[in-house]
């Protein structure tokens, strides 16, 4: 799967119906859209064979380039067998 799909202008100009809509950017890594508008970065991966999501927060708070950033941090570490959201909680 291709990563780095969306661009700042594609977020920009992206809209929901009255449903909420996925945006991928590849390695697990999607912009969930509400239909009043809001936009959450979020990420799926496993941990011990069962799917999780991770938050990441608020666009435009958290930049496209800023969540790239924490969905790799969060790739190295669930690889290494640590759960990402906890080692996030300890880094807050």
């Amino acid at each position: 799967m291709p990563s780095d799909r969306l661009t700042e202008l594609g977020i920009r100009k992206s809209t929901c119906g009255p449903k909420q809509k996925k945006m991928t950017d590849g390695k697990g890594l999607f912009l969930l859209l509400h239909p009043n508008g809001s936009k959450y970065w979020r990420m799926k991966y496993q941990f011990s064979g069962k799917e999780k999501t991770l938050a990441f927060g608020v666009w435009p708070e958290v930049s496209l380039t800023e969540a790239r950033e924490m969905r790799n941090e969060s790739n190295c570490f669930s690889k290494t067998g640590k759960i990402p959201q906890v080692l996030r909680r300890a880094r807050n």
